[in-house]
């Protein structure tokens, strides 16, 4: 597993006892209660360096390459899941995984932001960034949510929309803006989900939702931190304070009313127990579909704008006269 800045020190200290432990078998030099205090020492460490955590090292952990992408969710979460394919008029975008899944007996269209997890999966699945079509064929996929009555999920993990020309050529500022507003009207539930990266409309084109859950580590910006940085500072170096500026985390976007509920992940992050992170989405989503199945539909709808009218502060001042 890839070892992260902030986890070198715990990474050390497990293979030292790991050593020990073996050496031990053949040689005692250590009693059970003297290993018994080192485990203590390992989580006690693990806990104060996790509770301590910059928002650089987040950004770290939500990018981790072992790190749970949408179509592990969907793998681990759904019984069934039947996947479909294109735009209907262009072609199909593999970034976005969209199709019709059960999970926990309750039927369910699925829709997520997909990465990759090696060489030739990303590339495939172009990092994750989708085109004007991915966008094209999420909105096919809730029209049919919608006429079939079924609820919608969104599994969030993009760096962005994909910047290209041919992604302009195709109209992807259109694409997205016309998410947006077929989202908020759409007649059935939504639940959206940040599993990891949330960046600029590349995640906000299948984001309306009446509920917006985020994983622990996610982060939620209009840009990344790298971007934040060279366009301010024109430095790299600051991508640690461009992280920190920008507030991207989930008890920052918690406290500012943009997200409903932050998802607890295992200690250091999901890949360190991607089961135990399923089994809390998989609480979560059910939890939400409960509250949100006895909503009529007009008033789903009218929560939904209110939710987004809200979003934001201003402040008005008024000249002296």
């Amino acid at each position: 597993m890839t070892v992260l800045a902030h986890e070198k020190q715990i990474v050390e200290y497990e293979q030292t006892l790991q050593q020990l432990k073996e050496q031990n078998k053949n040689h005692p030099l250590l009693t059970p209660d003297e290993l018994n205090k080192m485990e203590k020492n390992l989580e006690l460490m693990k806990k104060t360096v996790y509770s301590q955590l910059k928002p650089w090292d987040r950004v770290s952990i939500c990018r981790h390459p072992q790190r749970p992408h949408a179509i592990d969710y969907i793998q681990n979460l759904a019984e069934e899941f039947v996947e479909l394919f294109g735009d209907r008029s262009f072609q199909d975008d593999h970034a976005i995984i969209a199709g019709l899944a059960k999970i926990g007996g309750q039927k369910f269209v699925v829709i997520g932001q997909e990465k990759g997890n090696d060489t030739e999966s990303r590339i495939y699945r172009n990092f994750g960034m989708p085109h004007p079509e991915g966008y094209r064929k999420a909105m096919r996929c809730m029209r049919l949510a919608a006429k079939f009555q079924l609820p919608v999920i969104t599994l969030l993990d993009t760096p962005g929309a994909y910047p290209g020309l041919t992604a302009e050529e195709r109209g992807q500022g259109w694409a997205i803006a016309n998410n947006l507003w077929e989202m908020a009207r759409l007649p059935t539930p939504i639940l959206v989900i940040l599993i990891g990266e949330g960046c600029s409309g590349g995640a906000l084109g299948i984001g309306v939702g009446d509920v917006i859950a985020m994983l622990q580590h996610s982060y939620y910006s209009v840009i990344s931190p790298e971007g934040c940085s060279s366009i301010l500072w024109k430095d790299a170096s600051k991508n640690a304070t461009a992280a920190a500026a920008l507030k991207m985390h989930a008890e920052d976007l918690l406290e500012l009313g943009i997200v409903d509920q932050v998802i607890p992940e295992p200690l250091g992050g999901a890949h360190h127990d991607p089961k135990e992170t399923y089994e809390n989405v998989r609480s979560f989503i059910l939890e939400q579909w409960e509250a949100l199945k006895t909503i009529p539909t007009e008033l789903l709808l009218e929560n939904r704008y209110q939710k987004f009218r809200k979003m934001g502060k201003f402040e008005t001042q008024t000249s002296p006269t």
